[in-house]
């Protein structure tokens, strides 16, 4: 169905023309009438499937510009996801005038606040922003007729099911709503039921959840080698852009500072990064003056950057849905991509049920060994040589150091040379500092069925043995916990880190006479140690 076939105006048609979209996706194309109409809806679909359209055209659609109050409220889980959808609202309702505000946590409240009221028509929000602003009284929901959802199960799993239902609790109760979700957990179906009005459930089936374009590999690697092996990798495949997934915050930092050091121009994003800092990485990394992205799964989400060509999954995630919006950062507009996942021995279960999930097996890959990223090395400075003295403008320089060349020329062999330009260009494998990157608390071990144990040779481990119970109290501090329910700020979805987990996850030091375990030195716990080879 085209867009020209729905009831939209003509602002909003010349927007959508201007864009380049011509035909709708089935997200849109059967959430979009429905909103049109006034009912509230259910849009279940994945993400990258056109959304915010879906929502955001019928919600323009229904604005009154002559009315300076704010008319619609967009609930984001992440400040990225936030910013995007505020800029894909503006920019189609542009013509129409249709003011679009976007508010999140990690920027200055009062410039929101400033913003807020020199007008707004839309306001997209993350939730404990948007709690923040309202406890000020600074947004007025008095006058919304449309609420939004965005994401909603990912809320969820962020722990914003308190924060939405007490924003969603200051609506009026004649608004329309728009709830849109990639899954449809228990606690998603409850909303639906308490604060939707006969909702209108549309479904879109993922037929394969990961694209044909995407390369899917694996490789078995135990922890501690873990970095030598991604970056003598990258030395090898040479990645245009590469974005690398973490678990955490920390070990975002802890990869960024190794990359670097290793020669990799990278950056990393995360929760606990200035906004102002976080555009500058997102738009080096688009112009190409970087290389390498390190980012978690909730800073990463929503992003959309072309040219991506290698995703490197540094920890596999524990969320297998996580793996499918990690890989899809790669793979788009008919280009291919590859995508590389880390896995360490105990957590070969954890590939089963992504594997599970995507319909696609991944296929193994044999590590790259130093020897074979040196040569890829100094492949890579061969061309650049090459292609310099192909280069007029560089080569007028030359004339500056005829008379030194000339000596150098006499002095040494041609061969003797160019040895020695390679050894300042190629950096030694024997001589490259020595990256630590601190262990984090592995995933909770996952059988991957059959009867076998963990291990084997090459192959992925199977069963859980008896000594191996799972503790159901256990949380992981991947960024994806459950927040404290006092705390309403934005950082990562709220979660916890693992040192500051409940007392009943230690209970086991408690009473018995145990003694904590040792603590490790300052070295240990910041995690990042630089050595040269021959230190140790």
């Amino acid at each position: 169905m085209k867009f020209n076939e729905f009831n939209l105006s003509a602002a909003l048609l010349a927007e959508i023309e201007k864009a380049g979209f011509v035909e709708a996706s089935p997200i849109q194309e059967q959430t979009i009438p429905l909103a049109l109409e006034g009912k509230d809806v259910i849009g279940q679909a994945q993400t990258g499937t056109g959304k915010t359209a879906a929502f955001g055209l019928p919600t323009l659609e229904k604005i009154d510009v002559d009315n300076t109050v704010i008319q619609a409220l967009v609930i984001a889980p992440t400040r990225e996801l936030a910013v995007q959808s505020q800029e894909e609202l503006f920019r189609f309702g542009r013509s129409k005038g249709v003011k679009v505000r976007s508010v999140y946590g990690g920027s200055s409240i009062e410039k929101q606040i400033k913003a807020l009221k020199s007008g707004a028509h839309i306001v997209v929000g993350t939730p404990g922003r948007l709690l923040d602003l309202i406890k000020r009284k600074a947004l007025k929901l008095d006058h919304i007729e449309t609420l939004i959802l965005d994401e909603a199960d990912e809320m969820l799993n962020m722990g914003f099911l308190e924060d939405i239902e007490a924003i969603i609790s200051r609506v009026p109760e004649t608004r329309q709503t728009l709830l849109f979700s990639a899954t449809m957990p228990e606690a998603i179906k409850r909303i639906g039921v308490q604060f939707m009005k006969e909702p209108e459930h549309v479904k879109i089936a993922a037929k394969e959840l990961t694209t044909d374009l995407v390369d899917q590999y694996y490789i078995r690697v135990k922890e501690g080698e873990k970095f030598d092996t991604m970056t003598r990798l990258m030395d090898v495949e040479q990645p245009e852009l590469a974005i690398v997934f973490g678990r955490t915050k920390r070990r975002v930092d802890e990869l960024t500072r190794g990359l670097k050091i290793r020669g990799f121009r990278a950056e990393g994003i995360h929760g606990d990064l200035d906004q102002n800092k976080r555009l500058r990485v997102l738009r080096d990394f688009k112009n190409g003056n970087l290389d390498v992205l390190v980012a978690t799964d909730v800073a990463a989400r929503g992003l959309d950057i072309s040219g991506v060509t290698h995703v490197y999954n540094y920890d596999i995630p524990q969320d297998p849905e996580s793996y499918v919006h990690r890989i899809g950062r790669t793979g788009r507009a008919g280009k291919t991509g590859q995508s590389i996942t880390f896995v360490s021995p105990n957590e070969m279960g954890y590939l089963q049920i992504i594997e599970n999930l995507t319909k696609k097996r991944m296929k193994g890959m044999k590590p790259a060994t130093a020897e074979e990223a040196f040569q890829a090395k100094k492949q890579v400075a061969l061309k650049k040589i090459e292609r310099d003295f192909e280069d007029e403008k560089i080569r007028t320089n030359f004339e500056k150091f005829g008379k030194d060349a000339r000596k150098l020329a006499a002095e040494f062999t041609p061969e003797e040379l160019a040895m020695y330009i390679l050894s300042l260009t190629v950096q030694d494998p024997d001589s490259l500092p020595e990256v630590e990157i601190a262990r984090e608390k592995p995933l909770p071990f996952k059988p991957s069925g059959g009867g076998f144990g963990g291990k084997g040779k090459g192959g992925r481990g199977n069963g859980r043995r008896g000594d191996q119970r799972r503790d159901r109290n256990r949380r992981d501090d991947r960024e994806g916990g459950r927040r404290d329910r006092n705390r309403r700020d934005d950082r990562e979805g709220g979660r916890r880190d693992f040192k500051r987990k409940s007392n009943k996850n230690s209970r086991d030091f408690e009473g018995k006479g145990n003694k904590r375990p040792h603590r490790t030195s300052n070295e240990k716990k910041n995690g990042f140690v630089i050595r040269n080879k021959g230190d140790k």
